[in-house]
């Protein structure tokens, strides 16, 4: 874990990662969420404080290790991933909301992020234990991850044409770097990952399949059209893996192969859950749709 690979590569490959963010974000995409205020709020509240809640319920019930525990919670932290534009769009949800929730998340991130995770070191990590995200290196992780989502921006809305030609180059860049990093970190601990996934594989898929339950189904009780609850049911079930697996092996923050497996595991289960979320919510749209249409058979 000390070797220049993780060392120069992971804060590297963060910054790419938030600067690639940053190209594709506008002021128009937080504007946007005035457009749907109850689904935006409830989506935001769900994120920010039931699924911490839940997720450390999970991680007791679980008992699961100290270092796969916190690695859960910083998992729980993570705002939603681009991947959840994607299904969203491929399963009628609104990408618009999804878009607008991403970009809220990720900022509300830099500062829930922290303070959550270092609440649950505390919490598990036996006493005396330091771990590299403490709250005097809060300003550390705002300059690694705010600085160049902020940058990111600014050269959209100054110069969106070099945003647009930036955009797939720092996208697959930082996909570049940040493989080589993990695939060096999973090499070096390879006797011990076919046990991680054992010990922490239940609970994540718990987590996820509940995230995704919990995103669409909080909305639709609260009278939140089915475009933008599904919108939230896969802004909520489908986690930024990469930025949790990141900031857990970086050396500047945790440091910790072990807290980078929740997000590993997570990163493989989440697009088969996704797409069963998926074609279930369409299913029930379809049926829905087929019951009100006049002339049609009940199903």
């Amino acid at each position: 874990m000390d070797s220049a690979l993780t060392l120069i590569g992971l804060p590297v490959a963060l910054g790419i990662i938030m600067l690639g963010l940053g190209l594709g974000l506008t002021m128009a995409d937080f504007r946007r969420v005035a457009q749907h205020p109850r689904a935006a709020v409830i989506a935001l509240v769900c994120q920010v404080l039931v699924l911490p809640a839940l997720c450390f319920c999970l991680v007791l019930a679980f008992d699961l290790a100290p270092e796969l525990a916190v690695g859960m919670m910083l998992l729980a932290a993570s705002p939603g991933g681009t991947t959840a534009n994607l299904y969203s769009h491929l399963f009628g949800g609104h990408v618009a909301l999804n878009i607008t929730l991403t970009a809220i998340n990720s900022v509300l991130a830099v500062f829930t992020l922290p303070i959550l995770v270092n609440l649950s070191a505390a919490y598990f990590l036996p006493d005396g234990r330091s771990i590299g995200l403490q709250f005097d290196k809060v300003l550390q992780v705002f300059a690694i991850v705010l600085v160049p989502v902020a940058i990111g921006m600014l050269i959209r809305a100054r110069v969106p044409h070099v945003a647009e030609r930036l955009h797939r180059p720092v996208r697959i860049l930082s996909v570049v770097v940040l493989v080589a990093v993990i695939v060096g970190a999973v090499l070096g601990e390879r006797e011990h990952i076919a046990d991680y996934f054992v010990s922490v594989g239940l609970a994540v898929l718990a987590f996820n399949l509940l995230s995704l339950a919990i995103g669409y189904g909080v909305p639709r009780l609260a009278g939140v059209d089915r475009s933008a609850a599904t919108a939230a049911g896969f802004e909520i079930g489908i986690h930024n893996s990469t930025l949790a697996i990141t900031i857990a092996l970086s050396p500047a923050l945790l440091n910790s192969t072990q807290m980078a497996i929740p997000g590993a595991v997570y990163g493989i289960v989440m697009f088969f859950t996704a797409a069963a979320f998926g074609y279930l919510v369409t299913r029930v749209g379809a049926r829905s749709a087929a019951t009100l249409t006049p002339g049609r058979p009940l199903p």
